[in-house]
């Protein structure tokens, strides 16, 4: 009875080591995200979670990728918690702690689901390739990538661990044009599964061998990572050495506004006021250097696009003569949209792009006529938003142009569409709501899409980080957080299409595919 009870803590001792080292290697993984910036830990991070997986037929799977999951996205989206306090919006400090901590905990959560999905399928996949390492690292490097471009569908989505490598590792990210973020994330997931393999591969072997023959058993693994690593970025490189043809006739100067609202005086009178000045003042300023466009960012402009005419900006355009792309809100069929409106030097609304992916319960609310009433107690919105469309073409003087309003960036595939027909990405976000981190992690992940449609990107934020990215990923300028700043920039135009923008995400598919075969395979030579 006395040594049952043994056998139990032990286990349950065991079980608590291993769910340490799941969330261990988890919180690992999150340090490689922007502000951290450790990138190179991804490559080694979610190896002991496969580990883990794999080594034992009962291996708690649904346990392990929780954890893991719950370390990973609790640490990365931790800026989430920076909304708090809201009492500027009138929300009591309680409240608003209330609001920020469920905000932290569901977006962790669901963040949490996919990996927690992706060790089910591993452990599934192992049952079935328990001979065939190989095929088992493809497959669950297949799974990986799925399971991202599914989450990707949702209105939930933001942490590709692709974006770990942003903005430093940019040779692995230039594998994006191949396939987009996907070819990032299975780079990383490859070698982190042969990682893992070699690691199983001396744990399997039997307890008598001696020590230099078990880690024998690992140096088909653990070569092949380091094969893996040097070639993709040998080919990444190879890519980004290419030579940016820039030619006169595509060239724009284009002018960036960060006028540095804060959220304490954004919704009020002063806020207003101080917007109008700020942004006029920027205007000018720009126009005087030769820009031909100003780009301002997100609802700059707390106005409806028939209200903006009664501004003093509205003046300065007319009697400037240069173009603006004005964040404030559209209107259609007495709705109203998040939008960047195009006005032309007659003070004429051109053209207009209408932020298509909301914020869940930030700018509208999910299954409102079920659950709208509930929400409205909780949540600080006054008003709800109307999406815009999916990838739609914005034709603007300077040609066709890719736009995204701030939650926009995250979804890849909004900007490879637009990148088919658009020549420039202008993005416009207000940051000013979160953490430091998210302005650092934002800038990181436009930086990812202009790399794979290889075209120039120009960034209007509130309060920073504004920039400018070359289709390479080189930051030619960046602003400081929490400072007013009007900055001119010379910029291209640009029609190639990479193997990305043309086919998209083939990579997941011939991943399956591939794995699928070996496994197949396999299987036939152990029946003989």
């Amino acid at each position: 009875m006395l040594l049952s009870v043994r056998k139990s803590i032990a286990k349950f001792n065991d079980r608590l080591v291993e769910l340490g080292i799941a969330i261990g290697s988890g919180i690992l993984m999150g340090t490689a995200f922007a502000p951290i910036d450790a990138w190179y830990l991804a490559w080694i991070a979610l190896a002991p979670l496969w580990y883990l997986i794999c080594h034992k037929p009962n291996s708690l799977a649904i346990g392990y990728g929780l954890a893991w999951g719950i370390g990973f996205y609790g640490l990365g989206l931790n800026w989430i918690f920076g909304i708090h306090p809201m009492t500027w919006m009138g929300v009591p400090f309680f409240a608003s702690l209330g609001i920020a901590l469920f905000c932290l905990t569901f977006v962790t959560l669901w963040g949490a689901s996919l990996a927690t999905f992706w060790s089910i399928s591993l452990k599934f996949i192992n049952s079935k390739t328990y001979q065939n390492p190989i095929a088992r690292v493809i497959l669950g490097t297949a799974c990986w990538c799925g399971l991202e471009e599914l989450y990707s569908l949702t209105d939930l989505w933001w942490t590709s661990i692709a974006l770990t490598q942003s903005p430093h590792n940019l040779p692995i990210l230039h594998l994006g044009q191949l396939s987009g973020p996907t070819a990032v994330s299975a780079a990383i997931v490859l070698v982190n599964g042969l990682i893992a393999e070699g690691c199983l591969a001396v744990a399997r072997y039997h307890q008598q061998a001696r020590l230099i023959p078990k880690l024998w058993k690992a140096s088909p693994f653990l070569g092949s990572a380091i094969a893996v690593i040097v070639i993709l970025h040998l080919i990444g490189a190879n890519l980004a050495d290419r030579p940016l043809v820039n030619t006169p006739e595509s060239s724009l100067n284009i002018g960036i506004i960060q006028g540095d609202i804060g959220n304490e005086v954004r919704h009020n009178n002063l806020g207003y006021q101080l917007a109008i000045e700020n942004y006029t003042k920027g205007y000018r300023d720009l126009v005087k250097q030769g820009v031909q466009a100003v780009v301002t960012p997100e609802t700059a402009f707390p106005y409806t696009e028939s209200q903006i005419r009664y501004t003093s900006f509205y003046q300065a355009i007319l009697d400037q003569k240069v173009v603006a792309f004005i964040g404030g809100f559209g209107e259609v069929s007495g709705a109203t949209n998040n939008s960047i409106l195009a006005i032309d030097g007659d003070g004429k609304v051109i053209s207009r792009y209408d932020k298509w992916k909301l914020v869940p319960l930030g700018e509208y609310i999910p299954f409102e006529q079920y659950i709208g009433k509930f929400i409205d107690t909780i949540s600080p919105l006054n008003s709800h938003l109307l999406a815009g469309k999916f990838a739609p073409v914005v034709n603007t003087p300077f040609g066709n142009i890719i736009f995204g309003i701030c939650y926009d960036s995250a979804y890849h595939e909004h900007f490879r569409r637009q990148a088919q027909t658009g020549g420039l990405i202008i993005t416009a976000s207000n940051d000013a709501h979160y953490g430091d981190g998210m302005p650092a992690q934002h800038h990181a992940i436009d930086l990812m899409r202009s790399i794979e449609t290889d075209r120039w990107s120009v960034r209007a934020s509130n309060t920073g980080y504004s920039a400018v990215i070359d289709p390479h990923g080189r930051t030619q300028w960046i602003s400081k957080l929490n400072e007013f700043a009007a900055h001119a920039h010379q910029v291209y135009r640009r029609n190639t299409q990479t193997l990305y923008v043309q086919f998209g995400n083939w990579l997941t598919p011939l991943l399956f595919a591939i794995g699928l075969i070996l496994s197949f395979r396999s299987s036939l030579t152990s029946k003989i």
